[in-house]
């Protein structure tokens, strides 16, 4: 996820970026805009009929397996943020967890799903998502994977995650649960509109104009400076706008060739981050860190910081990082 996104703050869908996803999100906004429409029009028609919609047309909660993991997970995410619990019968903190995850599933009434999936019988799962510790809990969006956090969790932290996750499903793609909310129980109010400046921002990166992301996420900053997701959203756009023209090839030639060589190993981590490749990006950082001095180790750390608020304070490679960064700092 990705997304805007891991560790998931109110700047949500962190995550590994790719190039791809910045055209990913618009087409899932766009997509999901149309699928809101057209069950708009279908629920009016059905009114003007005199027939009662059907309430329930997905379960809040369900275990999911392999076989069933891209219609249950991937393709519902276009209509409803997906919330998935690894978990594990012999995994203690998965049973303080799971029936906190379960039972906020089911009060949001539909804003979104909860995927169970146990580790030991889907494993091919759990390796594809890395997974290497649970109770692990991710999210899909519009396809798009979320990290969310790793461990046990209390129930308020748990909530205000969720909520973000909410939050930046509507306002980046456009996507609104609730067509699962049981009989009788309303789906949670809409959030309020998006800050439009911020809207405007969101939508030049949406379109790849990288540079006017920039500067709009800037304008925002300028009179908003504790605005996170516009914190997050410069920071994409810069990585970006970086590696736009880059040659992979002959980055990684010139970074393999020279290990301080500082100009090379930064453009090597931003390529290794766009790539997905997060731990190789921190760790390529953290060394040439521990290599340099005086204005280049500067340089260095400065770029390392930027790639950590493009994944997500919360997220634990950034803390792995950041406790390796201490090491050959001090």
């Amino acid at each position: 996820m990705q997304p805007r996104n891991s560790g998931l703050n109110s700047s949500a869908l962190r995550g590994a970026v790719d190039l791809a996803a910045v055209k990913a999100a618009g087409e899932a906004a766009q997509k999901a805009e149309q699928a809101r429409a057209e069950r708009a029009r279908q629920a009016a028609a059905a009114e003007a009929d005199g027939i009662v919609p059907p309430t329930a047309s997905y379960p809040l909660v369900l275990d999911v397996s392999e076989d069933t993991f891209e219609a249950e997970v991937v393709q519902r995410s276009a209509e409803v943020p997906v919330v998935v619990d690894f978990w594990a019968e012999w995994c203690g903190p998965c049973k303080q967890l799971s029936p906190i995850l379960e039972r906020l599933a089911e009060e949001y009434a539909g804003r979104i799903v909860l995927a169970k999936i146990d580790v030991d019988a889907n494993q091919l799962i759990a390796q594809q998502f890395g997974i290497q510790g649970i109770p692990a809990v991710m999210a899909v969006v519009a396809g798009q994977l979320v990290p969310l956090f790793q461990g046990a969790e209390n129930e308020a932290n748990v909530r205000k995650i969720i909520d973000q996750l909410i939050a930046v499903a509507e306002q980046r793609f456009g996507i609104v649960g609730g067509a699962g909310a049981p009989e009788g129980q309303a789906p949670a109010a809409a959030l309020p509109p998006e800050d439009p400046a911020l809207a405007a921002a969101h939508d030049a990166l949406d379109r790849g104009d990288l540079g006017g992301a920039v500067q709009a996420y800037r304008n925002v900053l300028a009179d908003q400076p504790g605005n996170v997701e516009a914190r997050l959203g410069l920071a994409q756009a810069q990585l970006l706008q970086r590696v736009e023209q880059l040659d992979p090839q002959a980055v990684r030639a010139a970074a393999a060739d020279d290990p301080k060589n500082v100009a090379a190993q930064l453009d090597a981590a931003d390529l290794d981050l766009v790539g997905g490749h997060v731990e190789d990006a921190f760790g390529r950082l953290v060394d040439t860190v521990g290599r340099t001095f005086g204005e280049d180790r500067d340089t260095a750390r400065l770029r390392l910081l930027e790639l950590f608020e493009v994944i997500g304070a919360e997220d634990p490679r950034v803390g792995a990082a950041r406790t390796a960064l201490a090491r050959v700092l001090f």
